[in-house]
């Protein structure tokens, strides 16, 4: 957090020499506010920056201010930690039951969880609504502990990522540790993950838990290699540095580990040789090489796997096309994970390969009526193509007026119209949790109505009974995307699925690199294709209007297009992590595979998810627009390594 450091050198230099600087100061800041809405962002700020002495004193202008909530909230929470409880659970009581009371009982909850007030912690915990804080779930856990209670179970499932883990989940880990519910495999698990994610400060944590010393735990991590040259030693402790060590060597060089653990194999046991080579299997898979599968993961049963390793294990047989393997692989996968619908997807195919037809259409059959990538895959498993839904009678004005006049929602909208898109979105988001379906589907037209459809799309989304695509699809701008997609010979429906997944239709959308606009172009994108096509009055500022955004997309989004053979799948992954890596993850390929193979096996988890969702999206479109069912797997496509004759589609 950026803080003014510098202040507290000057401020008796500049208090000696004159009183009326610091009143000059003060009408300035008064002058500079146009109105209440410009006090109300500045005290947002004060409050962010914890300065509470600011943040009163804009907090004292706005005494009729139109969200008082926040005011109270901004004003309380950079002296939360001074703040008596009483004033706390005032609060909370005037404000029952809004989102931004939730949200003070959040960060309440991990002071009283730093603080150990676990009596506090325990009453105060079941009250709050989200519950989506994984520091106030470890604490809560760390609370049952404290008393005596066995929760290692619950821990296991909840510790899975050791980047996210903060001082209360790593407290925990402790706390299990030395109360025996925790085990050294445990441990040792925590550590191997968090060498996989180059999580240095986590596995250091742990150093004195598996009585390791801190050099020892660096040098595993960081200076891999040289751990690796040094050999197994005599030692559980040295067996499992090494261990540790070869995942870090593997991520640059699988062959290099796979031969340092060659070497001393025989001094391993059986299951420290399956964690070894769980360790390279891993990262020869996000590689894609094709041995991945032969050479490594046959190697590794019985081994403890992180959910990359379970899921990962299961890809590189998808790429391989081994049905038995591919079965296998999901089956030995934590109930979480194969309950997930990508795998109940992919054990179905796995056993109509192996015969059982009766078992593969009952899976399909039971996630068909998900209206995600593998619900539409499902659904033409059991030999029927995606359609769009029949709505259900149409919404009221009386049901839409009722929406519109929700307060909670109004809030919201209040904050879009102040760019305070965090503040809106929970605003909103908050207000959903108590509607029905078909209030879900008012909200949506609310929202299309004040021209916010990203909450239209994201509301009208939640429905499962009662569904409105033409809420969950919309189709804005069409004039302009007619034009272009027209001119260029493109598919609409593959260009709204691609705006719909990349911006939701917000046009000044902006990402955390920079890029912009429906189609969220970068600039140098941007440059390079106004270029291209010729538009030599392009000006940078230019990106984020429709025309100009829509224009230089689908030129661009066409040149990858025709890059990549007309694979709408990999010209959808090029659009996300740029035109080279497609290729590159073509040419691992050793065969012909499905395009939801290839989409599945994406090395890059934001990837895979993007083109899952694009072009499921675009089947949606397409069906809207068609006014017909349609084929996602059609539109995925076969995809191989150049060279390869294309196949027809199984």
């Amino acid at each position: 957090m950026f803080q003014l450091k510098w202040i507290a050198g000057v401020v008796f230099a500049v208090a000696s020499i004159t009183l009326i600087a610091p009143v000059a100061q003060a009408k300035s800041r008064v002058a500079s506010f146009v109105n209440d809405d410009d006090i109300f962002m500045a005290l947002r700020d004060a409050a962010r920056k914890d300065d509470a002495a600011k943040a009163a004193e804009l907090a004292d202008r706005l005494p009729d201010y139109a969200i008082p909530s926040y005011v109270d909230y901004y004003r309380l929470k950079p002296r939360l930690l001074q703040a008596s409880q009483a004033e706390i659970r005032e609060y909370l009581r005037r404000y029952k039951g809004s989102a931004i009371a939730d949200r003070l009982r959040n960060d309440w909850l991990l002071i009283l969880g730093q603080q150990r007030d676990f009596v506090t912690f325990d009453e105060q915990y079941p009250l709050f609504a989200l519950d989506d804080d994984l520091q106030l779930k470890c604490y809560s856990l760390l609370s049952r502990a404290t008393r005596g209670e066995q929760v290692a179970v619950a821990a296991r499932a909840l510790l899975v990522s050791p980047k996210d883990y903060g001082e209360a989940c790593s407290t925990l880990i402790t706390t299990l540790a030395g109360a025996g519910q925790f085990t050294p495999d445990d441990l040792w698990w925590q550590l191997r993950a968090a060498g996989e994610t180059s999580q240095v400060s986590a596995a250091r944590r742990l150093a004195p838990l598996v009585s390791a010393s801190d050099a020892q735990i660096v040098q595993a991590i960081e200076k891999a290699p040289l751990v690796l040259a040094r050999g197994v030693g005599n030692s559980a402790l040295t067996h499992q540095l090494f261990i540790v060590a070869l995942g870090r060597v593997s991520r640059t060089s699988p062959e290099q580990a796979a031969s340092a653990l060659s070497n001393v194999e025989s001094q391993l046991s059986p299951g420290e040789r399956a964690l070894g080579w769980s360790q390279i299997a891993l990262q020869a898979s996000l590689k894609l090489m094709p041995e991945a599968t032969t050479l490594y993961w046959s190697r590794t049963d019985g081994a403890p796997l992180t959910s990359d390793g379970y899921q990962w294990r299961a890809r590189m047989a998808l790429r391989n096309g081994d049905w038995t393997l591919i079965r296998r692989a999901i089956e030995v996968m934590p109930p979480d994970l194969r309950d997930d619908s990508t795998w109940i997807y992919w054990r179905a195919r796995a056993l109509g390969a192996g015969g059982d037809t009766v078992e593969a259409q009952k899976l399909f059959k039971s996630i068909a009526d998900q209206t995600n990538f593998y619900g539409q895959l499902a659904l033409e498993g059991m030999g029927q193509k995606i359609s769009i839904p029949i709505p259900g009678a149409p919404l009221t004005a009386q049901e839409i007026a009722t929406l519109a006049a929700n307060p909670g929602l109004r809030r919201a909208l209040k904050f879009f119209d102040m760019n305070l898109r965090f503040e809106a979105v929970r605003e909103w988001n908050w207000e959903l949790r108590s509607l029905s379906e078909r209030e879900h589907l008012a909200a949506a037209e609310f929202a299309r109505q004040s021209n916010v459809l990203d909450r239209m799309v994201n509301t009208s989304d939640r429905t499962k009974s009662e569904r409105d695509f033409n809420q969950r699809f919309p189709s804005p701008f069409r004039d302009f995307m007619v034009t272009s997609t027209n001119a260029l010979g493109l598919d609409m429906a593959w260009v709204y699925g691609l705006i719909r997944q990349e911006s939701r239709f917000i046009m000044n959308a902006r990402s955390h690199v920079g890029a912009s606009g429906l189609m969220q172009l970068m600039p140098a994108t941007a440059r390079y294709v106004a270029k291209k096509i010729g538009m030599t009055s392009f000006d940078p500022d230019q990106v984020n209007e429709v025309s100009t955004n829509i224009s230089l997309g689908t030129n661009y989004l066409n040149m990858v297009l025709g890059d990549l053979d007309g694979s709408q799948a990999m010209a959808t992954a090029a659009y996300n992590a740029g035109p080279g890596r497609p290729r590159s993850w073509r040419a691992s390929l050793t065969r012909q595979v499905e395009g939801a193979v290839f989409a599945e096996s994406i090395p890059f988890t934001e990837t895979r998810g993007y083109v899952k969702n694009v072009l499921s999206n675009a089947t949606y479109y397409a069906a809207l627009f068609d006014g017909k069912p349609q084929s996602l797997k059609a539109r995925l496509g076969m995809i191989a390594p150049k060279g390869f004759v294309a196949s027809e589609l199984p």
